[in-house]
């Protein structure tokens, strides 16, 4: 590889891991709903870069499933608003994580053309560990010493969502369009509230309920393709 290549791949790197970061830590302000609703805004994002960066010009259909979203998102912000500022900021570090999580599944789309999946992984993947963890460090948080079940836990995650889940969809998109990849992460909101009502008894309230029913559906009209001639 060039040194422009390495750089991009360190670059998207480093977008990864400030999609970890943020979402990760607004599970300490926000309930699980909120955060995986706001954190998988992401095929919005995709459609606008391609709008305004991309010279694809964005249709009625998305415009439309745009402003619907929207409205999911407000409808959510004003149910956290009522529970405490700190849901607030919960949502607002998703939505960090979403716009990166948007840049990283354009950039892999556009690089994955060219590159096969493990020389597009491996430095994505190694530059995003070693920022996390000197971010950790830097932040006084250490990274050993945890009880062995709680070391588990942070093997299955890297195990399962990351090499396995992350690696599946960075695969996908040598052959997939980013909108339909981002669309594809939609089970995880569905998913994680149940997982959060069963394991940690979080139950979301109905206004993020509400909320998050109209923002899927949204994204669902944002992203979704229809046959041709039926746009």
């Amino acid at each position: 590889m060039s040194a422009k290549e390495k750089l991009t791949l360190a670059s998207v790197g480093v977008v990864l891991a400030v999609h970890f970061a943020s979402w990760i830590t607004s599970l300490s302000f926000t309930s699980v709903a909120s955060s995986v609703i706001f954190v998988h805004v992401d095929p919005i994002f995709v459609a606008l870069v391609s709008h305004f960066i991309l010279g694809e010009k964005v249709g009625r259909r998305v415009a439309v499933g745009i402003a619907v979203a929207f409205a999911g998102a407000t409808v959510i912000a004003i149910g956290d608003l009522g529970v405490g500022q700190e849901n607030l900021v919960g949502d607002l570090l998703s939505l960090v994580g979403a716009v990166a999580l948007g840049i990283y599944i354009l950039a892999g789309r556009r690089l994955r053309q060219s590159l096969d999946l493990v020389s597009y992984v491996t430095p994505v993947y190694a530059t995003s560990a070693a920022v996390l963890a000197s971010g950790s460090l830097a932040m006084g948080v250490p990274l050993v010493g945890y009880p062995g079940g709680e070391m588990l836990l942070f093997f299955a995650i890297a195990l399962v969502p990351m090499i396995f889940g992350h690696t599946v969809y960075n695969w996908a998109l040598r052959w997939i369009s980013a909108p339909v990849v981002s669309i594809s992460l939609l089970g995880e909101p569905v998913g994680a509230s149940i997982l959060a009502y069963i394991v940690l008894a979080e139950s979301p309230g109905p206004m993020v309920l509400l909320g998050s029913a109209v923002t899927l559906a949204g994204i669902l009209i944002c992203a979704y393709k229809p046959a041709a001639g039926h746009e």
